[in-house]
């Protein structure tokens, strides 16, 4: 019995920190860029028992926990608001975003620039260009940003955005809800196109994962009931053998 209270316990557990992933998504519905993520699970199988010492089948003891997040990487709805400093990409492609922790990659377009003439990211990150950070000068205006990613005013040219990819975009180091560290080297992109005027929005589905929640609150309520009974079993069993017959 104590064996089967440990396991509904692993359980729970594994389904309380599914639910926290489902909530941080849709929390960030409306966060540009945003990846959905889900928890990989895997079956733990203890080599032996740990109370009654028991031998063959009843030895193995199947436990249940989480080893790790799965994240989509799927492109997310890209939604129009003619802001010209608004870019979304079309492709695998990443923005270079320059911190102090070093390079970071987001695909949050929610661009604006800073009291410097920098171009920056909306947590005010320099958002680099092929050839370093992109200067603007007072007073530019009439902004255009083309598909390559080159962007013009009208008094001229001021840069490219730099555009990178990965060849494995699951070694990808999430920082804060839309930005990536990288182990591997990046790539120059190609086949992207920049889309001036627009955001890419996170990719969560928000019906799908509503659904998602009700399924892992049911499953979790499901297990609370059966180690309630377990442990209304094991009272009753230790009442009865404490039971000094007269």
């Amino acid at each position: 019995m104590e064996n089967a209270l440990l396991i509904g316990l692993s359980r729970q557990t594994a389904l309380a920190r599914q639910l926290e992933v489902i909530a941080n998504n849709m929390a960030n519905l409306r966060t540009p860029g945003f990846k959905g993520e889900s928890l990989m699970f895997e079956e733990y199988l203890m080599p032996g028992a740990q109370v009654t010492d028991a031998s063959g089948s009843d030895a193995r003891l199947s436990y249940v926990y989480d080893v790790g997040l799965a994240r989509d990487f799927s492109t997310g709805q890209f939604e129009r608001t003619d802001n010209e400093l608004d870019v979304a990409i079309e492709g695998q492609g990443w923005l270079v975003a320059e911190t102090p922790e070093g390079p970071r990659y987001t695909r949050d377009g929610a661009l604006k620039i800073s009291a410097e003439g920098l171009l920056v990211s909306g947590a005010g990150n320099t958002i680099l260009g092929e050839g370093g950070p992109i200067q603007f000068a007072p007073g530019d205006h009439d902004i255009v940003i083309a598909n390559d990613g080159t962007i013009s005013t009208a008094d001229g040219e001021r840069g490219r955005l730099k555009l990178v990819a990965f060849e494995n975009q699951s070694t990808l180091e999430k920082i804060g809800n839309n930005m990536f560290s990288a182990s591997e080297e990046p790539k120059a992109a190609d086949k992207v196109r920049i889309v001036q005027g627009m955001i890419e929005r996170s990719n969560v589905q928000p019906v799908v994962e509503t659904a998602r929640m009700i399924e892992v609150t049911r499953a979790y309520a499901t297990t609370a009931q059966l180690l309630d009974q377990m442990q209304d079993l094991r009272r009753d069993a230790i009442e009865r053998l404490g039971t000094v017959p007269n």
